[in-house]
């Protein structure tokens, strides 16, 4: 059975940094891209960032670029989102998925119905 689950979350002001972690377990990340995505209360889930399986380059929704960092350790099934200079709209729940047609990201935002293996979520707070 395959299993995503985010961690890392937190209340943090703003300014601040965190960093968010995505453990998968019954699936080998070595051949699928994976993404970050998240939502915010009454608010529609957005992309946030992409991994490639490939040669793990990374792609950053505008909003983020220069101020979340994307990283991938294999051996581990683990992916990873250091957020730094964080604000008060990036709070949301942070959530990672599975894009299992692609080993290397989109060129531009991975579509929301197209990814699988959905964890639960971990809530970031950014507030002073």
């Amino acid at each position: 059975q395959v299993q995503f689950v985010e961690s890392g979350g937190g209340l943090v002001q703003p300014g601040g940094s965190l960093r968010l972690s995505c453990a998968a377990s019954g699936l080998d990340l070595d051949y699928y891209a994976i993404g970050w995505f998240r939502q915010a209360p009454g608010k529609e889930r957005e992309w946030v960032s992409c991994t490639s399986a490939s040669d793990a380059s990374a792609t950053y929704a505008d909003s983020v670029k220069g101020r979340f960092t994307i990283s991938r350790d294999n051996a581990k099934s683990t992916v990873f989102l250091q957020m730094n200079n964080l604000k008060p709209e990036d709070m949301a729940v942070y959530y990672c998925a599975a894009d299992l047609m692609r080993r290397r990201c989109p060129p531009g935002p991975p579509i929301v119905r197209d990814m699988s293996y959905w964890g639960k979520g971990t809530l970031v707070t950014v507030s002073s």
